[in-house]
């Protein structure tokens, strides 16, 4: 008889939370991504910068089991993606059809789905774990409000509770910051920082320089191929910035240091990075 579902691989707890090896894509003959190699441990927190065009999405949506590399390997806790019920992805806001019916705890509870799979009845059990998840993230008055009615920043909290509620130990975000005020990213930020000290890996594409330098843990710097990863340190030094965003880097004084402006193409606001 055939298995009609898949049990979940494993971890390897030796293994890096993620490793990603020589990964490559091609679309329409055009490579998308090229030999992205990197390793990220559990508890880390990366943002993944570059130009517009430069595979942020493309390489999140790997990392997810969405799209399938044409070359190279990825590997969660040691295995391949496809059946990992630890991966939590967040797309971008504008992919997300917000009038769909349904409520912030039903939203909250797609992932404990997730994690005891789709032919079982939540229990109270359950119901509890989205109701800790609510609080945690600071949105249980707003468990009945329809999901379109909430504010960018309320939306990212809710899907950050849907993690939690999954209980994901892979968080993948693309491009949660857009559209922000400074005080909702001031929150998501925090948020994240306190899964991180649980041991969460995350993952963020962000157009926001400054706050890869200042906040994550490490960068990966792309534009179609891994031009740099480490410490924000290491990795926003003027010949990498070069190299990614071109002719649009430009050396301004500033106390303290260097502000490096890296103007993105297609009409985006600049983005500040200060050295």
């Amino acid at each position: 008889m055939a298995q009609l579902i898949t049990r979940p691989p494993s971890h390897n707890l030796e293994a890096p939370a993620l490793s990603m090896e020589a990964v490559h894509l091609e679309y329409d003959g055009n490579a998308v991504l090229s030999s992205v190699t990197a390793k990220i441990q559990s508890g880390e927190l990366v943002a993944i910068v570059g130009p517009n065009g430069a595979g942020k999405t493309t390489l999140l949506k790997i990392v997810a089991g969405i799209l399938k590399p044409d070359k190279g390997s990825v590997h969660v806790f040691g295995h391949r993606p496809g059946g990992h019920v630890c991966i939590a992805y967040v797309p971008q806001r504008s992919q997300v059809d917000w009038s769909f019916p349904v409520n912030v705890a039903e939203v909250v509870m797609m992932g404990r789905i997730r994690k005891i799979g789709p032919f079982r009845w939540p229990s109270k059990d359950d119901w509890q774990f989205v109701r800790q998840a609510l609080q945690r993230v600071g949105m249980t008055q707003y468990a009945d409000r329809q999901i379109g009615e909430l504010s960018g920043g309320q939306q990212q909290r809710v899907f950050l509770a849907q993690a939690l509620a999954q209980e994901a130990e892979i968080i993948l975000l693309d491009e949660p910051f857009t559209g922000l005020d400074i005080s909702s990213q001031e929150v998501i930020i925090s948020m994240l920082q306190e899964l991180k000290e649980s041991s969460v890996a995350i993952l963020v594409s962000t157009h926001d320089l400054s706050l890869a330098n200042e906040r994550f843990d490490k960068v990966m710097l792309l534009n179609r191929r891994l031009i740099a990863f480490g410490a924000p340190g290491e990795v926003f030094i003027r010949s990498h910035l070069l190299e990614a965003y071109g002719g649009h880097v430009h050396d301004l004084p500033q106390a303290g240091g260097t502000m490096v402006l890296a103007e993105p193409c297609c009409g985006e606001d600049p983005e500040v990075d200060r050295g």
